[in-house]
């Protein structure tokens, strides 16, 4: 696989799992506009931070696409950690919501 290709292959990974974020947060939104007015208050400051999250993310993924195929590797090794705390923000708040 090329270089080009792997990078190609990285952010369309990137690019699936950021899509999957965005439905999981409108989901969550949908449901939290249904809850009683403690939880969608304490819902809307958790969504503020995934909004937050995912400009991060996609922000990464902007920076990943514009880096030169063989400068790009340095980027994703960076962008991991930036990833990493994306993840793991998501699957708590969806952990925390699916819970309510």
């Amino acid at each position: 696989m090329s270089l080009k290709e792997a990078k190609d292959a990285y952010i369309g990974k990137l690019k699936l799992q950021l899509d999957e974020w965005s439905a999981d947060l409108d989901a969550m939104e949908a449901r939290a506009r249904q809850a009683d007015a403690g939880f969608k208050e304490s819902f809307n400051a958790k969504a503020e931070e995934l909004r937050y999250q995912k400009t991060l993310a996609q922000g990464r993924i902007n920076a990943l696409h514009e880096a030169a195929d063989d400068a790009w590797e340095e980027l994703r090794n960076g962008s991991e950690n930036i990833w990493s705390t994306v993840r793991q923000t998501f699957a708590d708040a969806k952990a925390k919501f699916d819970n309510k």
